[in-house]
């Protein structure tokens, strides 16, 4: 059955372990080099106050485009894999055989179908899971220069590890999405019994989970932490004046504080009572004045307003890693349990 199995999926094998392996050895090449990079800038030995230093690593890097590419082109590559695995490896290695009638041959040998099912499940199953978590791997390893650079300072055109194209890419994510993703595909499979059916529903559910994860599960996951400081006259960026029926509504902006590798929900300006609403903006502001920007935000400052800041700390990164990849993977196990539900019950 093993031999079997892996005779049905082998093109599609082939095919994705060629492209994981031809990526693997540009990491590999160009690997060491970056490490000597890093090895040789002043952000390698300092020790306190490193984000100008960071920031100055991480855009000689930037100005290195093979790196730049490199780095977004393996981000995009794994956080693809798991649409590859559902499309190509799940939908089809089922439903192929219920589309053709094959698998009555193989439940009339000595082979159950529960036996049939499992091994199918597994091999591809386990094969997917490995290509994704390889080059995660290998992305990490060749990236580590650049994700401690990012955690201090600039992101130099990099992205931080909480970017969801990022994120998705790192860790332990890949090799859940991985097994949910072929999991997901097998079952569509086996409740559409037609092969290019269940592949479109495939990519369909697959890209719509891949995209609500990060956009509207991942961020309430856990609570984040709510940081207020006193706004000062420097962090002003702007002020906006809304009139209205009720009166003049302003609207302060401010930088956001710097947090090294926190993922950053909302920085919002409120008064002691919490509102976002500041009144009536000083006489300083109003454009009859014509005294510039600074009188006017060192009259906002005078209020004593706070910068209420919503954010995720850097500590929390592998939480997140492995929640989310525990959801994941508790969903493909359920996957897998459907199909040997249906397998048995109303597959005839």
């Amino acid at each position: 059955m093993i031999w079997l199995t892996w005779r049905q999926f082998r093109t599609q094998a082939i095919v994705t372990g060629a492209l994981v392996a031809v990526f693997s050895i540009l990491l590999l090449a160009t690997g060491p080099h970056l490490v000597t990079l890093y090895r040789d800038s002043s952000f390698a030995t300092c020790h306190s106050n490193c984000g100008q230093d960071a920031g100055n690593f991480l855009n000689q890097l930037a100005a290195k485009t093979p790196y730049h590419l490199i780095y977004l082109l393996g981000a995009l590559l794994i956080s693809l894999l798991p649409v590859v695995f559902g499309l190509f490896w799940g939908a089809p290695l089922i439903a192929r055989e219920l589309d053709s009638g094959s698998y009555r041959l193989a439940w009339n040998q000595s082979v159950t179908r529960e036996h049939w099912l499992a091994v199918k499940l597994a091999v591809p199953g386990l094969a997917s899971m490995a290509l994704a978590g390889l080059l995660s791997l290998f992305l990490g390893w060749w990236a580590s220069p650049i994700d401690h650079a990012a955690q201090v300072g600039a992101s130099g055109g990099f992205q931080e590890r909480f970017f969801p194209t990022i994120f998705d890419a790192r860790g332990v994510v890949p090799v859940a999405y991985a097994a949910f993703a072929f999991a997901l595909g097998v079952l569509i499979g086996l409740l559409i019994r037609r092969t290019i059916p269940a592949m479109a529903v495939t990519l369909g559910v697959v890209v719509v989970v891949l995209l609500a994860m990060p956009l509207g599960i991942r961020p309430h996951l856990i609570s984040p932490v709510h940081q207020t400081t006193p706004l000062t006259a420097g962090n002003i960026q702007g002020l906006s004046v809304t009139n209205r029926a009720g009166g003049q509504i302003a609207s302060v902006f401010a930088s956001t504080p710097n947090i090294p590798g926190a993922w950053v929900y909302s920085s919002q300006v409120v008064t002691d009572t919490g509102s976002a609403n500041l009144g009536a903006s000083p006489a300083a502001c109003l454009p009859s004045t014509n005294g510039g920007p600074q009188p006017c935000f060192a009259a906002l400052a005078a209020k004593h307003l706070k910068q209420v800041t919503t954010y995720q700390p850097a500590s929390r990164y592998w939480t997140f890693q492995w929640l989310e990849s525990g959801i994941f993977l508790t969903v493909a196990i359920l996957l897998a349990w459907s199909c040997f539900w249906f397998i048995r019950r109303r597959l005839s």
